[in-house]
């Protein structure tokens, strides 16, 4: 009898605000966008229709229950698949497909399903059995969870990349609970023919070498094969796994170690020159029922001697899977999400059990069986105050008694409008004192700002929010870069992120790279490069580049760009510098560059302006505008609202322009006092 299927528990990001009016933006996105994503047709490889009156290939999983071609309802033609008498939640109908599926390709599977006459709703899901003879069999989700009635069909929907030698390989269809009898209609397997991986684009890791040594992407086997392995080796040089390094993956029985998954990623970064981040030893989720369980096999109660079994089957997991990565990991993270959104300690079984001795311990045993390791405290949310200084407190702490805490890894799980700039900026800073290094550690920006919305299409206003959104975060740590140590994106593209299925199964586009391996909008917007693949002046020039959302070069200026304007006669305590940064029909992004050439520092800054065309600014990063008619008024961040002597603050926006032309502005007063105009 088969077992059920592993459950991969996904983190939850909380703090998340309402949409806001993001489709309203002036920018227009470029014509190599859409040119760039487009998809070829999608070949379908297996089908079933059930119309031919057999089972076409389904058979059951178990051993009692019964899959029969059926007339009794159909989602399309008269015929159906039935599944009754099942006496697990387990058992239903599953298909070969061994000798279909491809490794290293995505496909994207589906099947619509419904509950008999009579059964009510039951969450389903669409899965993956596969395994190797002389290992262990692993079950892998395609998609869970999804509420299926007896009153209409219910499609499951999700894509698979199998990234492992296999020789047995099933697709089944199971219900979460319950043994009702139900349907399956019009199976389809398919997938898309991959578009050659840009060469002309630059390079991630390449562009943000002034700022890190290493820019990371989370991977499973199955994202370093064919293009994704070639994306990866042209744009990132550091590697994490996003699940094959957890305690189930490594050490599902006590005492059993499986390596597989973790080895071929180690492996592949050896091979190709790349650092790895090892994640992680202790976590509250994806940990296996037996560490938590006492001498008998009860769950544990806080007592001395579960504390002592506890923090024993802990120092064994760490000495075993430190020792044998040891000297192969950059960094690990030892910990991981260990605070509640209040900054208290998260009630774990952990923290229950051992209270802080866990932390204390792992990093002490961590610190031993690889003492060239940076070692990291790794939560999400730090943006938020009160999580924020609760970790703070906790590594100070511990700091103060000697624990050997190297970083603070910060996951910056992000939406399109949160956190803000501001936000992240004294995150950077408040952990700066605890002398740590940072890291950002499983970098992404949903286009979503709830847990319920599913949109159908990745619309050219959600490309231009995400490139704000990733643009804004990124000024704030590129200036701020020598507090951090490593940048980790949580994805190598968009069809392998985790937000495709959680907090629900929906289309979500949060990396640089789309399904197709091409670059999006968000790319241009994070590495300052142009579609040439060269950087621009700016950058390579400029301690903190500016960067843009929409390339110049990859745009058609309609109307051509104005001249800067001459020096004016004023000769007040600052210089300003104005430029259009790119120009396309109906928008321009615009470039303000600020310094203080008087003699005392200049603090709480307001800097003043107005347009003579008409022209409307939509977004602005590194401070805030108010824009009163042609009146613009744009105040320093948080981080950036005092500008001492011969320093400079950069200003960057996007702007809607109508008019026959785009003058510069001619004046500009800061504080109220007139600035010299260069």
């Amino acid at each position: 009898m088969n077992p059920p299927p592993r459950r991969r528990v996904r983190k939850v990001v909380v703090g998340l605000t309402a949409l806001a009016a993001t489709a309203a933006t002036a920018l227009v996105l470029p014509s190599f966008f859409t040119a760039a994503n487009a998809a070829a047709d999608p070949v379908v490889v297996k089908s079933a229709d059930f119309e031919d009156g057999t089972t076409q290939g389904f058979t059951r999983r178990g051993t009692v229950e019964t899959v029969a071609n059926s007339t009794t309802v159909a989602h399309a033609g008269s015929r159906s698949l039935a599944v009754s008498a099942r006496a697990s939640s387990w058992q239903g109908p599953q298909l070969d497909v061994l000798s279909t599926m491809q490794k290293g390709v995505r496909y994207t599977i589906s099947v619509w399903v419904r509950q008999a006459s009579g059964a009510g709703t039951a969450p389903y899901g669409l899965s993956v059995e596969r395994r190797l003879t002389g290992t262990t069999t692993a079950y892998d989700n395609i998609v869970r969870n999804v509420s299926v009635s007896d009153s209409g069909w219910t499609q499951l929907t999700g894509s698979y990349t199998l990234g492992n030698d296999v020789d047995f390989l099933t697709v089944y269809v199971e219900s979460q609970s319950g043994t009702f009898d139900f349907f399956i209609d019009d199976f389809s397997m398919s997938y898309v023919p991959a578009q050659p991986v840009q060469t002309n684009v630059g390079s991630l890791k390449g562009a943000l070498a002034p700022y890190w040594s290493q820019v990371g992407a989370a991977v499973s086997p199955s994202t370093i094969l064919a293009g994704k392995a070639d994306l990866l080796k042209i744009h990132y040089n550091s590697l994490v796994a996003g699940n094959a390094m957890k305690w189930d993956a490594t050490e599902k029985t006590e005492g059993v170690f499986s390596y597989g998954d973790a080895d071929t990623i180690v492996n592949f970064a050896t091979a190709n020159n790349m650092k790895v981040r090892g994640h992680t030893f202790v976590w509250h989720n994806q940990t296996p029922a037996w560490v938590f369980q006492d001498a008998n096999g009860a769950t544990m109660t806080a007592t001395a001697a579960n504390k002592t079994l506890l923090l024993n089957r802990l120092k064994a997991h760490i000495d075993a899977l430190a020792g044998r990565y040891k000297g192969k990991i950059s960094a690990w993270d030892v910990v991981n999400e260990v605070l509640n959104e209040d900054g208290t300690p998260r009630n774990s079984m952990w923290y229950q059990i051992a209270g802080l001795d866990y932390i204390r311990n792992a990093f002490t045993w961590a610190r031993a069986a690889d003492p060239g390791a940076v070692l990291c405290i790794n939560d999400y949310n730090l943006t938020v105050g009160s999580k924020r200084d609760g970790m703070y407190n906790l590594v100070n702490q511990l700091k103060g008694e000697g624990i050997p805490i190297d970083c603070v890894g910060s996951q910056m799980h992000n939406n399109i409008n949160w956190p803000t700039a501001s936000d992240t900026s004294a995150m950077l800073d408040k952990f700066a004192a605890l002398n740590v290094t940072q890291q950002i550690t499983e970098m992404d920006v949903s286009i979503y700002t709830d847990n319920t919305s599913s949109y159908t299409t990745v619309t050219d206003a959600h490309q231009t929010a995400l490139a704000t959104r990733y643009k804004a975060l990124f000024d704030v740590f590129k200036a701020k870069a020598s507090l951090i140590s490593s940048v980790t994106f949580w994805g190598v593209s968009d069809d392998d992120s985790w937000l495709q299925t959680w907090p629900i199964a929906r289309l979500d586009a949060p990396l640089l790279f789309d399904s197709q391996l091409q670059v999006k909008p968000a790319y241009w917007a994070v590495t300052g490069l142009n579609p040439s693949g060269t950087v621009t002046t700016a950058v390579a020039t400029t301690t903190r580049p500016p960067t843009s959302a929409v390339p110049t070069s990859a745009v058609a200026t309609t109307r051509p760009p104005t001249s800067a304007v001459a020096t004016t006669g004023s000769t007040g305590p600052c210089r300003v510098t104005y430029a259009v940064a790119g120009q396309w029909p109906s928008g321009f992004q615009g470039d303000v560059k600020v310094t203080n050439t008087g003699t005392t520092a200049i603090n709480n800054w307001t800097l003043t302006w107005t347009f003579a065309n008409g022209q409307t600014i939509s977004q602005l990063w590194n401070g805030s505008v108010t824009q009163s008619g042609a009146n613009v008024s744009v105040a320093g961040a948080a981080w950036n609202s005092s500008i001492a002597v011969n320093a400079t603050v950069n200003v960057g926006f996007l702007a809607s322009w109508n008019d026959a032309t785009n003058a510069r502005p001619t004046a500009f007063s800061l504080n109220g006092t007139a600035c010299t105009v260069a």
